[in-house]
């Protein structure tokens, strides 16, 4: 069973990664004492060169852990989650691919109507590594280096941000279909109003973190935001909870700029239904006309 996001998960990705197809080189930095690092410590005053090359890497670890993890809730419900979605009536193009999808089918091209969810992944190495002769020794948490991990960074809340966007507004068709942002580390407090709003928007349908302990010494991180925009899962039955009321609530996305006698005609009419749900189907209907 695959587990939440752990200081063993990178240990497995630096160690696979290192014995099937990568030289440290890819993986870390080499400081002037000829030390590798995964990041750079707060305490080095050294030359610095740039890495590139791990991203890669680690953005297909992550996205096919991500899929594992998925595939656990989706498993007794005939469903597949699948990696690199394509379906380019919603903007997902074999360029830009949803990085996981909940489907009916296991193929990557997809219809909008059998795409259930989209995940974007967000993720990268949280902790800092030092490689010393083949073993690999944690020397702490985020705040011990100078890198800027996962959904901390704010390039890749913009990334995520302004690819769920594209989704919303390539048509009608995408609007059953909730969006997930999957990170591995706490939010910056000047993202914790916007992520709030963007699901109550109904834009982004929450930025999920899956490591419950990002912080060394049992320290305190952000649990969830005032309206949940964004959660820390501490258990795999948080996640699955969530997944699961995701699945049951069946929301729908509706966006629209009316004038006020415009939206006051559309309620009226709408009002004129006999119940709940079919108000709702005709309130929507006639903001798309």
């Amino acid at each position: 069973m695959e587990g939440l996001w752990t200081k063993q998960k990178e240990i497995e990705f630096f160690t696979e990664s290192l014995k099937n197809f990568a030289e440290p080189e890819q993986l870390f930095y080499v400081a002037d004492d000829g030390y590798y690092y995964a990041y750079w410590p707060k305490s080095y005053k050294g030359k610095k060169t740039t890495l590139q090359s791990r991203n890669a890497l680690i953005g297909q670890f992550t996205e096919k852990y991500s899929v594992n993890l998925v595939q656990q809730f989706v498993q007794d419900k005939g469903l597949f989650a699948v990696q690199g979605v394509i379906c380019k009536e919603i903007g997902l193009t074999p360029q830009s691919p949803a990085d996981v999808g909940i489907c009916k089918s296991k193929q990557r091209e997809q219809k909008p109507e059998d795409i259930l969810a989209i995940f974007e992944v967000k993720m990268s190495i949280v902790w800092n590594w030092k490689l010393v002769k083949g073993k690999l020794l944690c020397l702490g948490d985020y705040r011990t280096h100078q890198g800027t991990p996962g959904l901390l960074r704010s390039d890749s809340m913009l990334k995520a941000i302004g690819k769920s966007i594209n989704i919303r507004v390539s048509g009608y068709r995408a609007t059953k279909i909730p969006i997930i942002i999957l990170g591995n580390t706490p939010i910056t407090s000047s993202y914790y109003s916007k992520v709030d709003h963007l699901c109550k928007a109904g834009i982004i349908q929450g930025f999920w973190s899956i490591n419950p302990n990002p912080l060394d010494n049992n320290e305190e991180n952000i649990k969830s935001t005032q309206d949940k925009g964004f959660t820390r899962f501490d258990s795999y039955e948080e996640l699955d909870n969530s997944l699961e009321r995701l699945f049951e609530e069946g929301r729908e996305f509706f966006s629209s700029m009316k004038t006020k006698e415009e939206l006051g005609r559309i309620i009226e009419i709408a009002n004129q239904e006999p119940t709940y749900k079919l108000k709702a189907e005709k309130f929507l209907a006639l903001l798309k006309e």
